[in-house]
């Protein structure tokens, strides 16, 4: 069997040395004209180490989605300054395949437009419809697979890509809870086995402290850092182990402190 050649180093690239993958300083957002302005996003700063998976909560409306945007140059830094040293995917919350193309098909034409040649484009394609657990699914029309099964497609075409930062803005959020279960040990074997980094924007606290190693809490409108939350536990984790529930509950406090704040200001 051919096998995707993912970027290498792993869980140990947490504690790589060198400039961290992502680094952003004093970031600022304003939305509308002058006089009639909202400030998304005030003098966020933070960073994200090489294979580190980082995961963004916040209420509603606290800037999440604008920073992952920002992160991945779709959206315009207006002061302050982003970097991000590496090669970028997204996986956003709809799949956004293509409906007239097969899984095979969407994967490979990311790779078609890079012109990668047909011989290691088919291989790369069928490693990677192995490596999200799609092996004889390769053929199968979007409409003809399952919201988890289409989410694994979207994830294989990102890896597709070569990219080394995977960018997430709530890709399992319309999901069953056993498929969201079932996914977040796919991406979290993925990303283990490939070393890559990841920062996965989510409005489930639970979520977060499942997958990440570490959860940055934003505050309300405009957002920036409130606090950040190392994740100590062992890997694999459950949603059910009382280690994750406890420190949900401490970050859930958190948040339910920060938007008693906003709405008192």
């Amino acid at each position: 069997m051919t096998t995707i050649a993912l970027p290498a180093a792993a869980r140990s690239a947490v504690t790589a040395t060198g400039p961290p993958a992502i680094e952003v300083q004093g970031l600022h957002k304003v939305y509308g004209p002058r006089g009639n302005h909202v400030l998304a996003l005030r003098d966020v700063t933070l960073s994200v180490r090489r294979g580190e998976f980082v995961c963004l909560v916040g209420a509603s409306g606290c800037g999440k989605s604008t920073l992952l945007n920002m992160l991945a140059g779709l959206d315009r830094v207006q002061a302050g300054t982003v970097e991000v040293r590496g090669r970028v995917s997204l996986l956003f919350q709809e799949a956004a395949l293509f409906p007239w193309l097969t899984a095979r098909e969407n994967i490979e034409l990311a790779m078609r437009l890079a012109k990668v040649p047909a011989n290691e484009r088919r291989a790369r394609t069928e490693a990677l419809l192995s490596t999200v657990r799609l092996d004889g699914f390769g053929d199968r029309r979007p409409h003809e697979l399952s919201g988890g099964m289409r989410q694994r497609v979207a994830l294989a075409r990102a890896l597709g890509q070569g990219a080394d930062i995977l960018l997430m803005d709530e890709p399992f959020g319309a999901l069953d809870a056993m498929t969201r279960d079932i996914l977040h040990d796919e991406l979290e074997r993925v990303w283990g086995e490939g070393g890559l980094t990841g920062v996965f924007v989510t409005h489930d606290v639970r979520e977060a402290v499942r997958l990440g190693d570490r959860v940055i809490v934003l505050t309300s409108r405009p957002g920036t850092v409130a606090e950040e939350f190392p994740v100590e536990l062992p890997r694999p984790r459950q949603y059910g182990d009382p280690e994750v529930a406890r420190l949900t509950e401490r970050i859930i406090d958190r948040l339910r402190a920060e938007v008693r704040r906003h709405a008192n200001d």
